[in-house]
């Protein structure tokens, strides 16, 4: 529920001044990415600790859990950004092709075009003369008309989505919570514990699932706050889908340790 604080609701007013939506609405809408930083963070997680699980699923040695894991960090991050980059280009390539066949439609056939205006608005209630205004309205200028098809009767959004940022906003999200479920095993390799108690973190394969766990919750706990739901629940959905996807491969690991001799 909305607060009810005075200085809640004056801000709310004052980003409802006429002046403030007037340059909202100049500025167009603004891209967020975070579909693209979530679709790399958990993937990055659930690959990178598959790889992790599975390996020490086999007993295989540490060393080996560390070559492979950061083989799949770069390789399939790599991949994972350059396909996000190709698909979201191809999506603005799509909507520009769309764009410029509306625009040469109602070139040619402008009555037609007009017509699919009018029944796209009388289905949302507008009838009679208001019906006929709002249609000349936007048929006026051929830039809003073809803005109109598009969203209308395409189901598309008017701005594009920078590509490039879309790849290495999930390219970055992938090495970065993809590390984690490698960091005891780093450690232990690096010896950089050698100055504290212990010399080695025992049980790295505890200490990796744990640091993914939580890695996990916070991917879907960030993406809660984002999008207006429960943190604890988006949480803990989040954590539910990786712990299936790192029991499997563990569940493998173990299935196939006698190919590893």
């Amino acid at each position: 529920m909305a607060s009810t604080r005075p200085e809640s609701r004056e801000a709310y007013q004052h980003q409802h001044d006429p002046e403030k939506i007037a340059a909202r609405l100049e500025s167009g809408p603004e891209s967020i990415y975070l579909k693209d930083f979530v679709y790399g963070a958990i993937d990055g997680a659930v690959t990178t600790f598959a790889v992790v699980a599975g390996v020490a699923g086999a007993g295989l040695a540490p060393g080996i859990i560390i070559i492979m894991g950061f083989a799949n960090l770069l390789a399939d991050g790599f991949s994972m950004a350059v396909s996000n980059f190709l698909g979201t280009r191809a999506e603005n390539q799509y909507r520009d092709q769309a764009r410029r066949r509306e625009l040469d439609e109602v070139n040619k056939w402008p009555e037609g075009e007009r017509e699919e205006v009018r029944q796209i608005y009388a289905r949302k209630g507008f009838e009679g003369p208001l019906l006929d205004e709002v249609v000349r309205v936007l048929t006026s200028d051929k830039e809003r008309w073809v803005d109109v098809m598009l969203q209308e009767e395409h189901g598309m959004t008017l701005g594009s989505h920078d590509a490039v940022r879309a790849g290495l906003a999930t390219f970055s999200a992938f090495l970065l919570v993809g590390l984690v479920p490698l960091l005891p095993y780093l450690l232990n390799w690096c010896g950089l514990l050698r100055w504290h108690v212990m010399e080695t973190i025992p049980h790295p394969f505890l200490w990796s699932s744990v640091l993914t766990s939580v890695a996990f919750f916070w991917v879907g706990a960030l993406k809660g706050r984002f999008v207006n739901q429960s943190w604890l629940l988006s949480g803990g959905e989040t954590l539910g889908i990786g712990g299936v996807a790192a029991a499997m491969a563990y569940g493998v690991g173990v299935l196939l340790k006698g190919l590893a001799g």
